[in-house]
């Protein structure tokens, strides 16, 4: 079991993220949630999912919706400075902020740490953890591909949210999975969300 910190903010794209928690828990991972107000906002919007604003409800919301996982869940709330993620002292194994504003990617590029989402990820950087930051916006401007350069020289792995097709999906949960599936790759997650590249085999439905 790896112990991973997934952080949702308020980036468009809240399907990657909830899809990345479904297939980390349904792997039999642990996983630390740390999700923005910005996030819930955008899942209401985008998704029509109102997430609790308690930590143990948020909890049991995903509990219930991914009945049956092997995994486990704890979420923590903004400023739980005591939470595991905020300490190099208990690093996760790794990190993902899945979907990642330009805001938040601009914080932990200048190791701002004002909250426990950019605190966690300033944890990754200097334990030399891995650090996955999945941006959801176009076009990058100049500032935002600067802070982009600055996290990937720092070690971070800087993976937009940009789909392939030669896949050829037939739905927009296909689309997603492209994408979550390029992120269960860098965290050593096994999977069978789509098919491997020169595979015979058709591509799995996931799990």
């Amino acid at each position: 079991m790896k112990r991973i910190t997934l952080a949702l903010t308020g980036a468009s794209g809240m399907a990657y993220g909830l899809r990345l928690l479904e297939c980390l828990l349904r792997a039999g991972h642990a996983v630390d949630l740390l999700a923005s107000q910005a996030a819930r906002i955008v899942a209401r919007q985008e998704l029509d999912l109102r997430l609790p604003a308690d930590n143990a409800e948020l909890v049991a919301f995903f509990d219930a919706r991914f009945a049956g996982h092997a995994g486990r869940l704890r979420a923590y709330g903004k400023e739980e400075w005591f939470a595991p993620a905020a300490s190099g002292s208990n690093p996760a194994d790794a990190m993902v902020v899945c979907p990642c504003t330009m805001g938040s990617l601009a914080a932990i590029a200048h190791g701002l740490a004002d909250n426990l989402i950019e605190r966690a990820a300033d944890v990754m950087l200097k334990e030399r953890r891995p650090l996955i930051l999945v941006p959801r916006e176009t076009p990058f401007s100049l500032v935002h591909l600067r802070n982009m350069t600055a996290l990937a020289e720092a070690g971070a792995i800087i993976l937009p949210a940009n789909p392939g097709f030669y896949h050829r999906p037939e739905s927009v949960d296909r689309v997603v999975d492209f994408v979550v599936a390029r992120v269960l790759d860098q965290l050593g997650v096994e999977h069978a969300l789509i098919a491997r590249w020169g595979d015979d085999d058709p591509a799995s439905r996931g799990f």
